[in-house]
């Protein structure tokens, strides 16, 4: 749950920075948001090394154990996974779209339903947040959020296709 508040933070900061310096949020989100997964994928890599937000238990080949989990039992690397797919995988996305970008917010709204996908389902082999448990049935609050940020992603998507492009600085 972190990740989205900070998510939520930054885009009222870059908001308010955005409308103080008259730059278009959609074009400055969209030239930044493909280092976002970079710099995603290098803090889950720590968390690995710290040995936290480890995922469920599993019967995998490739389950470890961590030794912050009092059980000792064998854990999905729930961070190596989230730093391949909503890291490496999303930027490699990002990237190669940002020169085909077909209007301002096209790689924003991308982001928002890419990584709202990925942790969507890498949620179900992560550990859920003790505090918060399942809220949803068998749903984290993550994958809660995660459904928002699609939503939300895709109707900035849809709206802002339609949008005729002005010039703005």
């Amino acid at each position: 749950m972190s990740y989205h508040g900070g998510l939520i933070a930054v885009i009222i900061a870059t908001m308010i920075f955005c409308k103080k310096n008259k730059i278009s949020f959609w074009r400055f989100t969209d030239l930044l948001i493909s280092a976002i997964p970079l710099g995603y994928m290098f803090g889950r890599i720590g968390n690995f090394l710290n040995g936290e937000l480890y995922g469920r238990v599993t019967t995998a080949a490739w389950g470890m154990y961590f030794p912050l989990d009092a059980t000792g039992r064998l854990r999905h690397p729930s961070q190596l996974y989230e730093a391949f797919f909503e890291g490496i995988f999303l930027f490699a996305i990002l990237w190669n779209l940002r020169k085909r970008s077909a209007f301002n917010g096209y790689l924003s709204s991308l982001y928002l339903i890419g990584y709202g996908l990925v942790r969507f389902f890498i949620e179900f082999v992560r550990e859920p947040d003790v505090q918060l448990g399942f809220v949803l049935g068998p749903l984290s609050m993550g994958q809660v959020l995660c459904f928002f940020m699609i939503l939300a992603g895709m109707a900035i998507f849809l709206v802002k296709r339609n949008i005729k492009p002005r010039y703005s600085p």
